[in-house]
Protein backbone atom coordinates (compact mmCIF):
# COMPACT_ATOMS: atom_id res chain seq x y z
CA UNK A 1 0.00 0.00 0.00
CA UNK A 2 1.29 3.77 -1.09
CA UNK A 3 2.70 5.46 1.84
CA UNK A 4 -0.82 7.99 3.66
CA UNK A 5 1.04 11.42 3.79
CA UNK A 6 0.94 12.84 7.54
CA UNK A 7 -2.43 14.75 7.71
CA UNK A 8 -4.30 12.89 5.38
CA UNK A 9 -7.53 10.27 5.52
CA UNK A 10 -7.35 7.00 3.45
CA UNK A 11 -10.78 5.66 2.54
CA UNK A 12 -10.55 1.99 1.38
CA UNK A 13 -13.46 2.55 -1.01
CA UNK A 14 -10.95 5.02 -3.19
CA UNK A 15 -8.96 2.18 -3.96
CA UNK A 16 -11.66 -0.03 -5.25
CA UNK A 17 -13.46 2.46 -7.55
CA UNK A 18 -10.75 5.42 -8.80
CA UNK A 19 -9.90 2.56 -11.68
CA UNK A 20 -13.46 2.22 -12.59
CA UNK A 21 -14.43 5.95 -12.03
CA UNK A 22 -11.29 7.35 -14.29
CA UNK A 23 -12.13 4.71 -16.77
CA UNK A 24 -16.09 6.14 -17.41
CA UNK A 25 -14.14 9.78 -16.90
CA UNK A 26 -11.39 9.80 -19.37
CA UNK A 27 -13.20 9.74 -22.61
CA UNK A 28 -16.03 12.24 -21.55
CA UNK A 29 -14.12 15.07 -19.69
CA UNK A 30 -12.30 17.40 -22.24
CA UNK A 31 -9.22 17.35 -23.05
CA UNK A 32 -8.51 20.29 -21.58
CA UNK A 33 -9.86 22.63 -19.35
CA UNK A 34 -11.12 23.05 -15.35
CA UNK A 35 -13.02 20.20 -13.19
CA UNK A 36 -14.51 21.07 -10.53
CA UNK A 37 -14.92 18.68 -7.86
CA UNK A 38 -17.07 18.93 -5.26
CA UNK A 39 -17.16 16.92 -1.91
CA UNK A 40 -13.71 15.73 -2.48
CA UNK A 41 -13.80 14.14 1.42
CA UNK A 42 -9.79 12.85 1.80
CA UNK A 43 -8.57 14.58 -1.59
CA UNK A 44 -7.15 10.83 -2.67
CA UNK A 45 -9.88 10.73 -5.94
CA UNK A 46 -8.54 14.19 -6.70
CA UNK A 47 -5.07 13.84 -6.76
CA UNK A 48 -5.29 9.70 -8.51
CA UNK A 49 -7.14 11.92 -10.88
CA UNK A 50 -5.52 14.65 -11.42
CA UNK A 51 -2.36 12.61 -12.04
CA UNK A 52 -4.16 10.54 -14.76
CA UNK A 53 -6.01 13.58 -16.45
CA UNK A 54 -2.72 15.81 -16.67
CA UNK A 55 -4.38 18.07 -19.72
CA UNK A 56 -7.34 19.05 -17.03
CA UNK A 57 -6.83 21.30 -13.60
CA UNK A 58 -8.65 19.90 -10.92
CA UNK A 59 -9.94 21.60 -8.01
CA UNK A 60 -11.09 19.90 -5.21
CA UNK A 61 -13.34 21.36 -2.56
CA UNK A 62 -14.92 20.45 0.23
CA UNK A 63 -17.64 22.43 3.80
CA UNK A 64 -15.43 20.42 6.36
CA UNK A 65 -12.11 22.25 7.12
CA UNK A 66 -10.37 18.38 8.03
CA UNK A 67 -10.99 17.24 4.95
CA UNK A 68 -9.28 20.99 3.78
CA UNK A 69 -6.36 19.79 5.92
CA UNK A 70 -6.53 15.86 4.10
CA UNK A 71 -6.70 17.29 0.25
CA UNK A 72 -3.70 19.97 1.02
CA UNK A 73 -1.84 16.72 2.42
CA UNK A 74 -2.71 14.32 -0.23
CA UNK A 75 -2.04 17.75 -2.88
CA UNK A 76 1.47 18.36 -1.79
CA UNK A 77 2.34 14.55 -1.78
CA UNK A 78 1.37 14.26 -5.41
CA UNK A 79 2.82 17.35 -6.23
CA UNK A 80 0.92 18.11 -9.63
CA UNK A 81 1.26 21.13 -11.07
CA UNK A 82 -3.03 20.90 -12.36
CA UNK A 83 -4.51 20.02 -9.14
CA UNK A 84 -5.04 23.55 -7.61
CA UNK A 85 -5.22 24.20 -3.81
CA UNK A 86 -8.37 23.15 -1.96
CA UNK A 87 -11.19 25.05 -1.49
CA UNK A 88 -13.75 25.21 0.84
CA UNK A 89 -17.35 24.96 -0.48
CA UNK A 90 -20.89 24.17 0.70
CA UNK A 91 -23.16 22.41 -2.07
CA UNK A 92 -26.03 23.53 -0.54
CA UNK A 93 -24.97 27.08 -1.66
CA UNK A 94 -24.25 27.19 -4.75
CA UNK A 95 -24.44 31.09 -5.08
CA UNK A 96 -21.51 31.22 -2.62
CA UNK A 97 -18.98 28.80 -4.73
CA UNK A 98 -15.99 30.07 -5.39
CA UNK A 99 -15.67 30.11 -8.98
CA UNK A 100 -18.54 31.30 -11.76
CA UNK A 101 -17.20 28.61 -14.54
CA UNK A 102 -16.35 25.24 -14.96
CA UNK A 103 -15.91 23.17 -17.73
CA UNK A 104 -17.14 19.95 -15.90
CA UNK A 105 -18.49 19.26 -12.62
CA UNK A 106 -17.46 15.89 -10.47
CA UNK A 107 -18.99 14.65 -7.32
CA UNK A 108 -18.18 11.07 -5.75
CA UNK A 109 -19.98 10.07 -2.88
CA UNK A 110 -22.02 12.74 -1.72
CA UNK A 111 -25.87 12.67 -2.84
CA UNK A 112 -26.40 9.85 0.34
CA UNK A 113 -24.24 11.11 3.12
CA UNK A 114 -25.86 14.49 3.03
CA UNK A 115 -28.97 16.27 3.05
CA UNK A 116 -30.89 16.88 0.21
CA UNK A 117 -30.52 20.47 0.06
CA UNK A 118 -26.73 19.56 -1.05
CA UNK A 119 -27.71 17.47 -3.76
CA UNK A 120 -30.50 20.49 -5.08
CA UNK A 121 -27.85 22.79 -4.50
CA UNK A 122 -25.23 20.81 -5.79
CA UNK A 123 -27.33 20.28 -9.58
CA UNK A 124 -28.43 24.08 -9.37
CA UNK A 125 -24.87 25.07 -9.15
CA UNK A 126 -23.68 22.89 -11.86
CA UNK A 127 -26.07 24.24 -14.11
CA UNK A 128 -25.02 27.28 -13.18
CA UNK A 129 -21.20 27.44 -14.08
CA UNK A 130 -21.14 24.38 -16.57
CA UNK A 131 -20.90 26.02 -20.45
CA UNK A 132 -23.40 24.04 -23.38
CA UNK A 133 -22.07 20.57 -23.37
CA UNK A 134 -20.48 20.76 -19.95
CA UNK A 135 -20.74 17.67 -17.88
CA UNK A 136 -21.80 16.94 -14.35
CA UNK A 137 -20.31 13.66 -13.29
CA UNK A 138 -22.43 11.48 -9.89
CA UNK A 139 -21.01 8.84 -9.00
CA UNK A 140 -22.78 6.50 -6.18
CA UNK A 141 -25.43 4.04 -5.17
CA UNK A 142 -29.11 5.45 -6.14
CA UNK A 143 -32.80 3.81 -6.20
CA UNK A 144 -34.10 3.47 -9.59
CA UNK A 145 -37.59 3.73 -9.81
CA UNK A 146 -37.73 3.58 -6.29
CA UNK A 147 -36.02 0.31 -6.23
CA UNK A 148 -32.63 -0.55 -5.07
CA UNK A 149 -30.29 -3.65 -4.77
CA UNK A 150 -30.23 -5.46 -1.48
CA UNK A 151 -27.10 -4.05 -0.02
CA UNK A 152 -28.14 -0.77 -1.10
CA UNK A 153 -31.31 -1.22 1.12
CA UNK A 154 -29.42 -2.10 3.67
CA UNK A 155 -27.09 0.56 3.58
CA UNK A 156 -29.84 3.32 3.49
CA UNK A 157 -31.03 1.92 6.34
CA UNK A 158 -27.84 2.25 7.79
CA UNK A 159 -27.26 5.56 6.54
CA UNK A 160 -30.99 6.94 7.93
CA UNK A 161 -29.70 5.52 11.37
CA UNK A 162 -27.03 8.12 11.74
CA UNK A 163 -28.66 10.99 10.19
CA UNK A 164 -32.43 10.86 8.93
CA UNK A 165 -31.44 13.72 6.17
CA UNK A 166 -28.95 11.30 4.84
CA UNK A 167 -29.98 8.01 2.54
CA UNK A 168 -30.03 6.83 -1.34
CA UNK A 169 -31.37 8.92 -3.48
CA UNK A 170 -34.07 8.30 -6.31
CA UNK A 171 -32.54 8.61 -9.55
CA UNK A 172 -35.53 10.16 -11.17
CA UNK A 173 -35.87 12.50 -8.75
CA UNK A 174 -32.04 13.85 -9.32
CA UNK A 175 -33.16 13.75 -13.00
CA UNK A 176 -35.79 16.02 -12.90
CA UNK A 177 -33.83 18.54 -10.48
CA UNK A 178 -31.06 18.64 -13.64
CA UNK A 179 -33.97 19.08 -16.25
CA UNK A 180 -34.90 22.34 -13.88
CA UNK A 181 -31.43 23.78 -14.34
CA UNK A 182 -30.91 22.90 -17.99
CA UNK A 183 -29.01 19.11 -17.50
CA UNK A 184 -30.22 15.99 -19.40
CA UNK A 185 -29.43 12.88 -18.08
CA UNK A 186 -27.27 11.04 -21.01
CA UNK A 187 -25.88 8.26 -19.43
CA UNK A 188 -26.45 5.75 -16.53
CA UNK A 189 -23.85 3.39 -16.28
CA UNK A 190 -23.50 0.25 -14.00
CA UNK A 191 -20.22 0.51 -11.67
CA UNK A 192 -19.27 -2.29 -9.11
CA UNK A 193 -20.83 -2.60 -6.46
CA UNK A 194 -24.25 -1.62 -6.30
CA UNK A 195 -23.14 1.98 -7.80
CA UNK A 196 -23.69 3.74 -10.94
CA UNK A 197 -22.13 6.52 -12.72
CA UNK A 198 -24.75 9.27 -14.34
CA UNK A 199 -23.64 11.77 -16.71
CA UNK A 200 -25.75 14.82 -17.32
CA UNK A 201 -25.12 16.84 -20.04
CA UNK A 202 -25.88 21.09 -20.34
CA UNK A 203 -28.32 21.94 -23.30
Amino acid sequence: MAMTPPGAWRAPSTARNRDAILLILEPRLPAKGLVLEIASGAGEHAAFLAGALPGLTWLPTDPDPAALVSIEAWRGHAALPNLLEPRPLDAADPQAWPLDAADAVVCINMTHISPWAATQGLVAGAGRILPPRGLLYLYGPFAVGGVMAPTNALFDAELKARDPAWGVRDLEQIEALAAESGLALRERIVMPANNLSLVFVKG
